[in-house]
């Protein structure tokens, strides 16, 4: 698959001066539930209502969806307020009965894209759509099967077609539910530019209060659009209640949100700059997380080498670390004086930690 600026036609036939913004409840429960948020929606800048049917949990016993029943809702939602639909689809089973109900988005699911098997179903069974299909990344962060789940949508003649980043599952406890690792849609996005690519902050934040800055974030490094879970009683919503934010916050959101226009030669390049020192700030970001699970494992060791009368200050392994490091900067194209600055900071750092320890 190749770039084209023809990935974007289906995006851009909307003609929106906003991003993009799919918002709905997590999972569709009752008729007069979906109803209600997508009565709440129709006058927002959301243009498509998403609802969750089916609902992969992860562990049984959990809330797993209304099934096809809720397709009919969604029905009725459409014809009543000229909203778009979309939900989720992990077989051809759900493509057959999503299309029947004349679904206009379909997105594949995280635990879905990990599968080429199961995507390839999908791809035959959605092959030749004019429907809009949606990948989420997969759980774990691998660019390849992100891109090749939609390469094979792409070889089934699907040509409208687009990108959810929902974030990626870690066992490490983080302020995220699903850690955002924005360097891999970043490396997307320089590949495949044109490809829409829209966040899903919800499900990457766990969490309504922090949803707002993911948001921006996202805007900041140039996502099309936003897929946001939205419920007009939040904390009674039947599944994923703490991520869920109101129809109001959602245009209080769009409201506050800064967005750019690409107009004029000084504006674009105003733009494209703002968008490199986003993803430098992502980076500082991750380097001073890196740098706090460090000096996390130097307290450990401090405690050991306390255990064991053991001095802080072990010379021969700080030269041996220090000379891997000045070789694997070097393929880096890092000086050696820097990654000397650099390294012995972290060292310094890390002998204070130790003797705070020992001296408990």
């Amino acid at each position: 698959m190749e770039n084209k600026k023809e990935l974007r036609n289906w995006l851009d036939k909307f003609g929106l001066d906003h991003p993009l913004v799919i918002a709905g409840p997590c999972s569709a429960e009752t008729e007069a539930q979906v109803l209600k948020i997508a009565h709440q929606l129709k006058d927002t800048d959301a243009t498509v209502l998403r609802a969750g049917i089916w609902k992969p949990r992860t562990r049984p016993g959990n809330f797993e969806g209304v099934g096809a029943l809720g397709l009919k809702w969604l029905q009725k939602a459409k014809e009543e307020t000229g909203m778009l639909t979309a939900t989720e689809v992990a077989n051809a089973n759900h493509v057959d009965l999503a299309l029947k109900h004349d679904v206009d988005v379909l997105w594949i699911g995280a635990r879905t894209t990990v599968s080429p098997f199961i995507v390839q179903e999908i791809a035959e069974a959605l092959k030749g759509t004019n429907k809009t299909i949606l990948v989420k990344n997969p759980v774990n962060p691998d660019l390849a099967l992100w891109l090749g789940a939609v390469e094979r949508l792409y070889t089934a003649d699907i040509k409208n077609l687009g990108v959810i980043h929902r974030g990626f599952s870690t066992y490490e406890k983080t302020r995220y539910r699903n850690i955002p690792e924005w360097q891999l849609p970043i490396d997307l996005q320089n590949r495949f530019p044109d490809l829409p690519l829209i966040l899903d902050p919800s499900h990457i934040a766990g969490r309504r209060d922090i949803i707002f800055d993911l948001c921006q974030t996202a805007l900041d490094l140039n996502y099309d659009g936003l897929m946001v879970e939205t419920h007009f009683d939040p904390d009674n919503a039947w599944s994923d209640a703490e991520q869920q934010i109101t129809p109001a916050t959602l245009v209080r959101f769009m409201d506050d949100l800064k967005i750019r226009k690409e107009t004029g030669e000084a504006t674009e390049f105003k733009n494209k700059i703002n968008t490199l020192r986003t993803q430098i700030d992502v980076i500082d970001h991750q380097l001073i997380d890196m740098l706090g699970k460090r000096m996390k494992v130097a307290d450990d060791i401090g405690s050991l080498k306390k255990a064991h009368n053991v001095a802080v200050l072990q010379t021969k392994r700080w030269n041996e670390i220090l000379g891997k490091m000045i070789l694997q900067g070097e393929e880096k194209n890092l000086s050696e004086e820097f990654i000397l600055r650099v390294f012995k900071a972290v060292h310094q750092e890390s002998i204070v930690h130790q003797e705070r320890i020992i001296k408990q």
